[in-house]
C-alpha cells in the first residue's frame, strides 16, 4: 500500500476512544491467568466473538484490566433462595 493511500486509509477510519495511559494491558496469556484458568483458549474465544474489548498493538492482542473486570461482573449469576422441599406422603 502506497504511503497516500495509507493516509487516506487512516483518514477514512473510524475514531477510536483512547484508553487512559494509566490503563494496565494484559497479553491473551496473562489475562487468562487473571481469569483463574490455565488454558488461553477461552479469552482467545472472547477476542474473536468479540465478547470483550480488546486492543491490538501491531499483531498483539492486550486486553485491559478493567475491561476482564467488567467481564466478571457482568458474568456474576446471582444464588436463588433453596426452595422448600416437600416430603412424600408414604
Amino acid at each position: 500500500m502506497s504511503s497516500t493511500a495509507r493516509m487516506r486509509h487512516l483518514a477514512s477510519a473510524p475514531s477510536v476512544e483512547s484508553a487512559p495511559l494509566d490503563e494496565q494491558y494484559l497479553s491473551v496469556k496473562e489475562a487468562a491467568r487473571h481469569l483463574g484458568m490455565k488454558d488461553e483458549r477461552f479469552v482467545r474465544r472472547l477476542v474473536a466473538e468479540r465478547r470483550i474489548t480488546y486492543s491490538k498493538f501491531g499483531t498483539h492482542v492486550r486486553i485491559a484490566v478493567s475491561v476482564l473486570e467488567e467481564y466478571m461482573r457482568a458474568s456474576v449469576v446471582p444464588a436463588v433462595p433453596a426452595r422448600r422441599r416437600m416430603r412424600r406422603a408414604a
